[in-house]
């Protein structure tokens, strides 16, 4: 089973207006709101290539009402921590230029942190968990640690999508896979890429740390996957561009996904590019039908 550990969830609320005016009082074109976090996109994009999941993490409130209520709906097995405070809602917010206003999120007592980690009783040997995104501000530092020391305890595997410290301690433990961007990767070694080949020998110190597989998307200009076979490289798909907002999460969710039912990571790669690329060029989360669509037009090349 794979398991996603959403730990600051929230709703995003997206808002369209023609033309913001700071100061004035401006009327929306369109507004929606999705469930947000890291591991929920990872879930939903899961289920959409017929892959369960169980998805963790803390949800309090009306808020976090609506994000089980739609996980549920879309027939994603839920296990959250309920806890006092509200879950937060970030706002989205499209103009000429995208403005992004995130909540905080919820003050956490000792309780509910350690019934968060009584949820991952289940966990046992050849289960995947997903730990992904930010931390609420209340959270005492390096929990991720905490999680990833009980995951390995079970015999499980984990899979982490952050960055910074929470990156660098987990590397020892040895992660299936982490996936930082190009800017990502040269803060945390604070420097700078100005070609692709410069990124090669960063991303082999992740991999000589401990991680298994090293995933670098690089936006316009596709991405390289770092495994025991070597070093790869997709192509870039064409189409308008409308949501980098879970691109990432769904390239993930991809790679996990085949990769639990293959063992075979240049084919994970695969399917994570093309559900990232589809979820790239929708305005939601990629459907099934577009990822299955842009599956074809992925080409994977072996650099090294």
């Amino acid at each position: 089973m794979i398991y996603t550990m959403t730990l600051n969830p929230s709703i995003d609320y997206i808002v369209h207006v023609d033309q913001l005016e700071m100061g004035a009082v401006n009327r929306m074109a369109t507004d929606f709101k999705l469930p947000g976090g890291k591991g929920i996109n990872v879930s939903r994009i899961l289920k959409r290539i017929d892959t369960d999941s169980v998805a963790l993490g803390f949800l309090g409130g009306f808020t976090g009402t609506f994000i089980r209520d739609w996980l549920t709906q879309e027939g994603i097995n839920c296990a959250f921590t309920r806890v006092q405070d509200d879950t937060r809602i970030n706002i989205k917010l499209k103009a000429n230029e995208e403005t992004e206003i995130n909540g905080v999120g919820p003050v956490l007592s000792d309780a509910e942190i350690d019934a968060l980690k009584e949820a991952l009783a289940n966990v046992t040997t050849g289960d995947i968990v997903v730990l992904a995104g930010s931390t609420p501000k209340s959270l005492r530092a390096n929990f991720y640690q905490e999680l990833i020391t009980l995951i390995k305890e079970k015999g499980a595997e984990f899979v982490i999508d952050t960055t910074g410290e929470d990156l660098l301690n987990s590397l020892s433990s040895q992660p299936l896979l982490v996936k930082p961007n190009n800017h990502e990767l040269a803060e945390m070694y604070h420097t700078s890429f100005e070609k692709m080949e410069d990124i090669f020998p960063y991303a082999e110190k992740l991999r000589e740390a401990g991680a298994q597989n090293v995933l670098i998307s690089m936006a316009g200009d596709g991405a390289l996957l770092f495994c025991d076979q070597g070093v790869y490289q997709s192509n870039v798909l064409k189409r308008p561009l409308k949501n980098s907002v879970g691109a990432g999460d769904s390239m993930i969710a991809g790679f996990i996904g085949a990769f639990a039912k293959e063992n075979d990571p240049v084919e994970a790669f695969k399917w994570g590019v093309a559900c990232g690329s589809a979820t790239a060029f929708s305005d939601d989360l990629a459907t099934a039908e577009f990822i299955n669509e842009l599956l074809p037009e992925v080409v994977i090349t072996k650099l090294s």
